[in-house]
């Protein structure tokens, strides 16, 4: 019997898997106090150590969509930096970096960056130790329409600061202001299509 299409939004937490499984020490979306269809799965992936906001499907052609090169979905980040973010940092994270991908080089540049203060919504979490070796830290958000694995840490390395700590704030037009960590947002189908610009469906 298939299953009606169903749609969320979750505001992942540090140490989740972006999967149902979980493996070693890490949670995984099972973990959330919600029951969720068998056949639904997140669309793309943030790492354990990522957090933020994540869809969830069971729409495969949406999936698929969404996934797609191009598509061209834009998603934008809150990165905390180990060292302080200068503007030619931010210059040359728009203009363009090279990083290693799948063992190729790969360039890329950031949609809009700039450097901010820590918003009220973003609650504290330790940082990892070596934020203690280098307690100068710093705040950017950096919009990228593409997803290639770790990007936005790689990218931030390669202007000469490592990402402690990284927080997907927007999807499309979606936002994680008002979306609590740990919670399960149920979406419609229209208001799917309306964050990510989709009119084939």
């Amino acid at each position: 019997m298939q299953h009606a299409l169903c749609y969320f939004m979750i505001n992942k937490p540090y140490g989740m898997l972006s999967q149902f499984t979980r493996e070693g020490k890490w949670n995984a979306l099972c973990d959330l106090n919600y029951t969720f269809e068998k056949d639904v799965y997140p669309v793309g992936r943030l790492d354990a150590d990522s957090e933020g906001l994540l869809i969830l499907t069971n729409d495969t052609r949406l999936n698929a969509l969404l996934l797609h090169p191009k598509q061209h979905i834009t998603k934008t980040y809150l990165v905390q930096l180990e060292g302080t973010a200068t503007p030619q940092a931010i210059q040359t994270l728009c203009t363009g970096v090279t990083f290693t991908n799948n063992n190729k080089p790969h360039s890329a540049c950031a949609s809009h960056a700039s450097i901010v203060t820590q918003p009220n919504y973003i609650t504290e979490r330790n940082a990892p130790i070596l934020a203690k070796r280098f307690p100068a830290t710093s705040w950017i958000t950096l919009t990228i329409d593409e997803g290639k694995n770790r990007q936005v840490r790689k990218m931030t390395a390669a202007v000469g600061l490592p990402t402690l700590r990284l927080i997907r704030i927007e999807l499309g037009t979606f936002t994680l202001q008002n979306c609590i960590t740990n919670t399960v947002t149920p979406l419609t189908l229209a208001q799917v299509k309306s964050a990510f610009n989709i009119t084939q469906l």
